[in-house]
C-alpha cells in the first residue's frame, strides 16, 4: 500500500523526524515504524485464526495508538478507534456488534468489557511479545477494511462504517495532491480517532512526512492551556470543525501572532459559517481557508473550496465545493431521478472513496448503499444542489420541519441568526413536545451590546432578522448562555442544548 510505503520510507530518510506529538510525548518515523512491526507480529501471534477480525484500540490520541494502528493493518487486521469519551455501554455495543476479540488498551485506565471474552492487552504487553518486521504478504490489501469508525445509528445502535485501503488511499492521495500542505509540515489533530475528521489530519500527515500535533480533550477544555499548546506547537496545517475555530476565535488572542506559520485551514463535519470564514481570513491574512463536505461512509471528505473574500461576496451560504477527481456527485428526487443544476434534492456520493457498507448490517447498509454506473455509491441523506459545477450543502434532509404547514430549514434560520450584530454563536431547536413543531427556539450567545435587559437584546435581533426571514421563520423564545455545548468529537451538541432550553 502507498501509504504505509511512504511510512516506511520517511523512516529509512528521516529517522529522528517526529511523525506524533501529543500530552508531551513524541514519536518518530524510527520508532513509529519499528513499533508498529513489532506490534504486527503480536497481534498476529495473538489473532492466529481470525483473519480480517477487527481490533480494538482504547485510548485518546496516545502515541500507542498510532503504533496500534499501523501494526493491525500490517497484521491484515482492520482497527477500531475507541476513544475514552465513549461511554462504557457504547463501547459494550461495538465489541458485540464488531466481533473483535483482541482489545489493545493504550489509555492506562481500566475498562470493563463485560460478558464478553475479549483479550485485553497493554501497549507493552503488545510490544514485548512480537518480533518484527513481519512479510508485507500480510499487510491489509486494497479491497480489505483498514479502518471500522462506529457512527450513530437511527436504531440507538452505533454502525461501523467499513473503510477500505483502496477507500483511504484516495483520500490521503487527494489530500496530498489537492491542498498546499507539501512535505514536512506540522499538522493538527484536534478530534479523537474514533471521529473520522481525524484521518483528515493523520494519514495525509504521515503520508507527506509530517509531524501530527494531537491537542487532547483537556486542553481543549482549558483555554489558557490550549493557547499556550498551540503557541508552541509550530502548528502549519490546521484541521477542526468550524465548531472549535469558533470557539477559539471568542478569544482576540487567536490571530496569526500565535499561529505564526499556519497557512492551511481545512474544515470538515459541520458547515462553515460564513462568519467564522471571514474572521480566519481576517486574522490569518497569510493562510488559505478550505471547506470541504463529506459523511464517515465515504471517507472524511469528497468536496473542497477555497473560501476566499470573493466566494463569500458572491454567497449567502458558503458552497462546499467541487467533487474530488475520481468521484461524482449527483443531486437526485425522492424517485432517483437526477435533478438538473439549481434544484434542490439528495446529494449522492459515488465513487472510489465510498464505503463497502456497515459492519455485520446487511439490511442497513442495502438502504444507503448501491452502484451507480459501476462504481459503489451512497445516499447521504443530505440536502443539496449544484450551481456551475460547486455543490451546495443545505443540511440534513431530516433537520427540515413543518411549522404552521410552513416547510423550513433550520440550518438556514440558524445562519440568519448567528449574521447578527448582537450574537456571538447561536443554535436554533424545534420545540416538539407532542411530535408536531409548536415553536422555534433559538439557544444564543451574545455579542458585546449596550442592552441592559434580555428582552431588549432579544427585540433587537428579531428586528434585524425581519429583514430576511419570514415572520413564520424567527424563533419565538431566545436563551441566552455563555457557551455553546460541544461533543466530544468538536461538533455542536444539539441533543444537550435541546435537553437544556426545554427544561
Amino acid at each position: 500500500m502507498k501509504l504505509l510505503n511512504a511510512i516506511q520510507k520517511h523512516a529509512e530518510l528521516q529517522p529522528q523526524t517526529a511523525a506524533f506529538h501529543s500530552q508531551g510525548r513524541s514519536l518518530t518515523y524510527q520508532e513509529l515504524w519499528e513499533s508498529s512491526d513489532r506490534a504486527a507480529a503480536s497481534i498476529q501471534k495473538s489473532m492466529a485464526g481470525q483473519p480480517e477480525a477487527p481490533v480494538l484500540v482504547y485510548g485518546h490520541m496516545e502515541p500507542e495508538m498510532a503504533v496500534s494502528f499501523l501494526g493491525s493493518v500490517k497484521a491484515g487486521h482492520p482497527y477500531i478507534p475507541v476513544d475514552t469519551s465513549i461511554p462504557a455501554d457504547r463501547i459494550l455495543k461495538i465489541i458485540e456488534n464488531s466481533g473483535a476479540e483482541l482489545l489493545i488498551n493504550v489509555s492506562g485506565l481500566p475498562l470493563d468489557t463485560g460478558s464478553h471474552l475479549i483479550k485485553t492487552v497493554s501497549p507493552e504487553e503488545l510490544l514485548s511479545n512480537g518480533e518484527g518486521p513481519i512479510s508485507r504478504d500480510h499487510w491489509v490489501k486494497e479491497h480489505e477494511t483498514f479502518y471500522i469508525i462506529y457512527t450513530s445509528g437511527s436504531t440507538g445502535n452505533p454502525k461501523g462504517v467499513q473503510i477500505s485501503a483502496r477507500n483511504l488511499q484516495s483520500f490521503a492521495d487527494w489530500i496530498c495532491a489537492d491542498f498546499p500542505i507539501g512535505e514536512g509540515k506540522t499538522f493538527l489533530n484536534q478530534a479523537p480517532f474514533s471521529f473520522d475528521l481525524s484521518v483528515m489530519d493523520l494519514y495525509p500527515c504521515l503520508q507527506s512526512g509530517g509531524t501530527l500535533h494531537c491537542v487532547t480533550k483537556d486542553a481543549v477544555n482549558k483555554p489558557k492551556i490550549l493557547f499556550e499548546e498551540l503557541k508552541q506547537s509550530g502548528l502549519n496545517v490546521w484541521t477542526s470543525t468550524p465548531s472549535f475555530a469558533q470557539v477559539c476565535l471568542m478569544d482576540p488572542a487567536f490571530t496569526e501572532e500565535l499561529l505564526p506559520e499556519a497557512k492551511v485551514f481545512m474544515f470538515c463535519g459541520e458547515a462553515l459559517p460564513t462568519s467564522v470564514a471571514q474572521a480566519l481570513l481576517e486574522r490569518f491574512p497569510q493562510a488559505k481557508v478550505f471547506n470541504t463536505y463529506g459523511p464517515t461512509e465515504a471517507t472524511v471528505a469528497v468536496t473542497s473550496v477555497e473560501i476566499t473574500p470573493e466566494v463569500i461576496e458572491q454567497n449567502e451560504f458558503l458552497p462546499v465545493g467541487f467533487e474530488k477527481p475520481d468521484m461524482d456527485i449527483l443531486i437526485m428526487d425522492e424517485q432517483g431521478n437526477k435533478l438538473p443544476d439549481g434544484e434542490k434534492g439528495e446529494i449522492i456520493i459515488s465513487g472510489p472513496s465510498v464505503s463497502k457498507g456497515y459492519l455485520g448490517e446487511p439490511e442497513l447498509t442495502d438502504n444507503v448503499f448501491f452502484f451507480h454506473e459501476g462504481q459503489p455509491a451512497y445516499r447521504t441523506g443530505d440536502a443539496g444542489y449544484k450551481e456551475n459545477g460547486q455543490i451546495f450543502c443545505q443540511g440534513r434532509l431530516d433537520f427540515q420541519i413543518k411549522l404552521h404547514g410552513y416547510r423550513m430549514e433550520l440550518e438556514e434560520i440558524e445562519f440568519h441568526v448567528r449574521q447578527s450584530q448582537y450574537v456571538r454563536s447561536a443554535v436554533v431547536i424545534p420545540y416538539q413536545p407532542n411530535g408536531a413543531v409548536e415553536y422555534l427556539i433559538a439557544a444564543i450567545v451574545p455579542d458585546d451590546h449596550e442592552f441592559q435587559k434580555e428582552f431588549q437584546l432579544t427585540s433587537a435581533i428579531k428586528k434585524e432578522l425581519a429583514t430576511f426571514l419570514p415572520a413564520y421563520m424567527i424563533p419565538r423564545k431566545f436563551i441566552y448562555q455563555d457557551h455553546i455545548h460541544m461533543t466530544a468529537n468538536g461538533k455542536i451538541d444539539r441533543k444537550r442544548i435541546g435537553e437544556e432550553v426545554l427544561v
